[in-house]
């Protein structure tokens, strides 16, 4: 084992968030524009080699979670062999989806020990789905949250909230916390390129506390250490609920996270608009090392260094994978 990732403010990184692809299967209003995005050429995406490669090199430098992204992880046609291989490795594996295409994947994952799964979900309504996501697969995607329930995966559901379209839906989220051991997340809308992102379509922290608190009772739970969720539970629910206030309240003084997005480039903040390339010092047999550890050092106290990330300019959220 090499020094593990420090940055310049004594922050240590080994949790790796790794992009599979840039494709998804839905068109979440939040993610991507209506029309989708350019995707970046195939020769500009890492093959199963070179991610493997990579997150091999990151999990010598210290890295202890992966989690796998997307777009939607699962569209990659190779996602099931790299599972594989990463059940292999000395970390613990957690992975987002849409849930749309779980249910092909479901002994295969188990096999790997791969059962933390977050699953995007912005609507307990069809209708309110189909308008957050484009897409009309509800039922398909209920169904297998269903399954995931019953074959004892951990789940837990992340809720952008949206003012105008579903913040409505706040208290039926917590609801279903009551019977079904599951994790709601509700995550504050965040400017990426081609969302549309406005100052007032953000619905705060305060305020869906606020909605919550006009129907339940609950109580603060406490924290893991280099968490993102502040967590609350309804007393005799079987499951909590949480909240993800990344504009409003940050928690970069404890961020552990690097992005390596499918294109073999990695971010050292979701926010930052720059990126660091690795892919092609791989292909050139240059060393890695040397370029990751700069880039974390380069990292800054918090949003990349902006005082205000409204007025950012960085890639739509399909391409770097959250």
């Amino acid at each position: 084992m090499a020094e593990p990732l420090f940055d310049t403010y004594g922050r240590k990184h080994d949790y790796l968030r790794v992009s599979l692809t840039e494709r998804c299967n839905l068109r979440c209003r939040y993610c991507m524009p209506e029309e989708g995005i350019e995707l970046s050429p195939r020769k500009h995406i890492c093959t199963r080699e070179e991610l493997l490669w990579l997150i091999d090199e990151f999990i010598r430098l210290g890295v202890k979670k992966i989690r796998l992204t997307g777009g939607e992880p699962l569209v990659r046609k190779d996602a099931g062999e790299i599972i594989d291989a990463l059940a292999e490795r000395p970390v613990s594996l957690a992975m987002t989806t849409n849930a749309v295409l779980i249910d092909r994947h479901i002994e295969r994952l188990k096999r790997a020990g791969l059962t933390n799964l977050n699953v995007s979900l912005d609507a307990l309504d069809a209708d309110r789905f189909l308008m957050m996501t484009r897409r009309t697969n509800f039922d398909k995607v209920m169904s297998n949250i269903d399954l995931l329930i019953r074959e004892g995966f951990n789940l837990k559901i992340n809720c952008v909230v949206i003012r105008g379209m579903n913040e409505a839906e706040i208290p039926g989220f917590v609801e279903w916390t009551r019977n079904q051991p599951i994790s709601v997340r509700f995550i504050e809308f965040m400017p990426f390129d081609g969302n549309r992102w406005q100052t007032e379509k953000m619905v705060s922290y305060a305020e869906i506390m606020d909605h919550i608190r006009e129907y339940f009772s609950f109580e603060k739970l406490e924290d893991a250490p280099n968490d993102t969720t502040k967590h609350y539970r309804v007393p005799g629910y079987r499951g909590n609920f949480g909240v993800i206030s990344s504009m409003t309240e940050h928690f970069c003084g404890s961020c552990n996270r690097i992005r390596l997005m499918a294109n073999g480039a990695i971010k050292n903040c979701l926010f930052s608009d720059s990126e660091t390339d690795l892919l092609t010092p791989l292909r050139n047999n240059e060393a890695v090392e040397p370029i990751i550890r700069q880039a974390i050092t380069n990292k800054k106290a918090k949003h990349a260094g902006m005082d205000n990330i409204s007025k950012q300019t960085n890639r739509t959220m399909t391409t770097i994978g959250g």
